[in-house]
């Protein structure tokens, strides 16, 4: 099963700018990835649970920079995401992807490269998701992300859902 994760919105407030040096902070109150705690907790029962940033973090900063913003326990989860480097070379999918790609259609191309089994996404941005793909989404609260309860208890049902229909779910060894 793939999660793929948004970091504004979701694991701390989406009021995130750049400062001069282009570094990351909250404009409002909170601290940058001060719920990733709550969604290690979550996802601690299923270890064979990888994540896919599908995050702007990665264009904007990189891959890496993303990554590394984690605490450990996620970070080993991340496999990859959404936006590659090799899209900025290309004018045409940049332009999609900067310009008319919804976060449901860059996770959607995603979903169609991998061919996960499964997949949910939490993210606060649900504009571009079709009726039948919303099942596929946990939407959160842009200021308050997974420091929600009601965010975190739909995650924790929709994971309980997932290992009931597919026991091995809970009982295979992490590939990370």
């Amino acid at each position: 099963m793939i999660l793929y994760l948004d970091f504004d919105g979701v694991l701390h407030p989406d009021d995130v700018v750049l400062d001069a040096c282009r570094r990351p902070y909250l404009r409002g109150p909170g601290a940058l990835f001060e719920h990733a705690d709550y969604l290690d907790a979550v996802l601690s029962p299923y270890p064979q649970i990888a994540i896919v940033l599908s995050t702007s973090w990665v264009r904007v900063k990189s891959f890496s920079y993303a990554r590394k913003r984690l605490p450990a326990r996620l970070r080993q989860r991340v496999i990859g995401a959404t936006w590659h480097s090799h899209f900025a070379r290309d004018e045409e999918l940049l332009f999609w992807w900067l310009q008319r790609a919804s976060r449901y259609h860059q996770i959607a191309s995603d979903v169609s490269r991998r061919q996960p089994a499964h997949w949910l996404a939490i993210d606060d941005d649900a504009d571009g998701w079709p009726v039948l793909a919303q099942p596929h989404l946990i939407r959160s609260d842009p200021l308050l992300g997974m420091g929600a309860p009601d965010v975190r208890r739909q995650l924790e049902e929709r994971l309980a859902a997932e290992a009931s229909a597919h026991p091995k779910m809970t009982n295979f060894k992490s590939i990370l």
